[in-house]
């Protein structure tokens, strides 16, 4: 069902500046930036590298408010990992599996993420404590 590691999403207080350390260290690329009200996050894909089944990235997470997800998530716990993006083929028939298999579901159906993909959430408490994310990427265009 999981065909890859699609990201690894970092919470961080400065946006600019962490992409700046993940450049100048790792010299990773930014792929995409986008600002998503919904999840009140901005946002920076950076490109690690591609395989076989798609490509993976280090997403890092800066939070809009405060009163948001991932401020919360910073003021409790400081920068780091936040979640993991696994890639699927197909996120609804992925959340109907998962999902039968008594794994609380954070979204019941699929909503917009980074890049064009469909993403859910899956419940942290019921992955061994890491909130994991579904993601189906947008289709390739040929």
């Amino acid at each position: 069902m999981l065909t890859r590691i699609d990201h690894v999403g970092i919470a961080c207080h400065d946006l600019e500046e962490k992409i700046a350390f993940y450049e100048g260290t790792f010299g990773l690329i930014v792929a995409s930036r986008e600002v998503n009200e919904q999840q009140g996050v901005k946002e920076a894909m950076l490109h690690v590298a591609d395989g076989p089944a798609g490509a993976s990235y280090v997403q890092l997470l800066e939070p809009l408010h405060p009163d948001t997800p991932v401020g919360k998530f910073l003021a409790k716990r400081g920068e780091g990992v936040h979640h993991i993006g696994y890639g699927v083929e197909d996120v609804v028939a992925a959340l109907e599996s998962i999902g039968g298999k008594g794994v609380r579901l954070l979204d019941e159906r699929p909503r917009h993420g980074s890049m064009g993909a469909s993403i859910a959430f899956l419940h942290p408490k019921d992955v061994g404590g890491v909130l994991t994310e579904l993601v189906q990427a947008r289709p390739r265009a040929h």
